[in-house]
């Protein structure tokens, strides 16, 4: 009896045991229901903006063609940084670096590739030679060009509607030289020389021009090429007619060898030039020739008043960055690409043919002064900056317009 009882009194507590089992697991009532969160926003989609640049990175005129492509390399950094938003998306700069070894044929080859990537603009060329050819291809496939240094005037007076320039062009250049010359230094009989490329021949004709107009007499005009080292031959023709004043069209790859056989013929000239010529290299690849004060030259821009300490600024940055100084064009180089930009922003586009409009509205403030383009493409009010070198160093003179 007692194992029977025991029996039915475990039984018995099994049932209570699982009733209050079944009781604890009962679901808890819910929470009473809460604000819901607000979604987080989605990540702004990225844009990828192909800019080109085109420069001689090799051969004679490699120290110009880098320097423009460290400005570039710059201005793509600085737009990374900040987060530029174009339409809705923000934007990330590519920079697409060609080499044209400042040769017409490359240039062309190096242009038509850049089409073939699509790149949303250029920046580019450095010599007019390749810029003029290689306009017409970026014209056709409707990709803005904005050159930082081109400044034969042909370059934006073909009728394309994507030819830009940031500097002013070799009336100005070639003009203001002339004049200057005549009028300042006092100059009466005037030798030229040049190189026969679009931008020494251009340069040359314009000074030459401005320099009769002013009074002057021009008593020879030699060529040579933009790889010649020997000079003589030219030279000693232009000694015999007694110059006080030799004008060099070309770049600073052959007036520095140039300027060392005209002291070395004893020619006693104010050796002049444009802004090929105008560059921190001239004194290393002329020596004790550069002189003091005996060559004075131009860079196609300048700033003076409020605007002087940004171009410091950035000079300042650009050597603190790069380990070396800036020859001429970096900070041209630098605006370009922003203006680029600041059209794409305007634009709320980065496909060329919705923001090639805003190049033409473009009002500016960069690191060389205030930008706006004229019907042409052209820098309205263009600056010119006369320098002579002293100690191996190039001093400023005057900014002129």
């Amino acid at each position: 009896m007692q194992l029977k009882w025991t029996a039915v009194a475990l039984a018995a507590l099994t049932l209570v045991a699982c009733g209050k089992k079944e009781e604890a697991a009962a679901p808890a009532p819910a929470p009473a229901p809460t604000a819901a969160a607000p979604a987080a926003a989605p990540p702004a989609q990225t844009l990828v903006v192909k800019i080109g640049h085109v420069a001689p990175t090799s051969g004679a005129i490699a120290h110009l063609g880098k320097d423009n492509e460290l400005g570039a390399r710059m201005a793509v950094e600085d737009l990374n940084a900040k987060g530029v938003k174009i339409g809705d998306k923000v934007a990330k700069f590519e920079l697409v670096a060609e080499d044209d070894a400042a040769d017409p044929k490359q240039g062309t080859a190096v242009a038509q590739k850049l089409v073939d990537e699509k790149v949303n603009g250029v920046v580019g060329h450095l010599n007019s030679g390749t810029t003029i050819p290689a306009s017409k291809l970026y014209s056709d496939a409707g990709i803005p060009q904005i050159s930082p240094s081109a400044t034969n005037p042909k370059y934006t007076r073909q009728g394309f509607k994507t030819t830009f320039r940031v500097v002013a062009d070799d009336t100005q250049l070639g003009g203001t030289l002339g004049k200057y010359a005549v009028e300042t230094l006092k100059g009466k009989n005037i030798a030229v020389i040049d190189d026969r490329t679009a931008y020494g021949q251009g340069v040359a004709e314009e000074f030459e021009k401005a320099a009769k107009a002013a009074g002057g007499t021009i008593v020879g005009h030699e060529f040579t090429t933009d790889k010649s080292t020997d000079f003589n031959a030219i030279l000693t023709k232009l000694k015999g007619s007694s110059p006080d004043i030799l004008f060099f069209g070309g770049m600073d790859a052959v007036g520095g060898p140039m300027l060392k056989q005209v002291k070395q013929l004893g020619m006693d000239v104010k050796f002049m030039g444009g802004d090929g010529l105008c560059t921190g290299e001239l004194a290393k690849l002329a020596g004790d020739a550069v002189g003091e004060d005996k060559v004075v030259c131009a860079e196609a821009g300048g700033v003076e008043g409020d605007f002087k300490q940004p171009l410091d600024d950035f000079k300042a940055r650009f050597k603190q960055k790069n380990g070396v100084d800036v020859q001429i064009y970096a900070p041209y180089v630098y605006d370009a690409v922003m203006v680029l930009a600041d059209s794409m922003q305007r634009a709320g586009s980065a496909d060329p043919e919705k923001y090639l409009p805003e190049v033409g509205k473009t009002n500016y403030k960069g690191v060389t002064g205030p930008i706006a383009f004229d019907e042409k493409g052209d820098i309205k009010n263009g600056a010119l900056t006369l320098y002579t070198y002293r100690g191996g160093q190039r001093v400023q003179i005057a900014v002129v317009r």
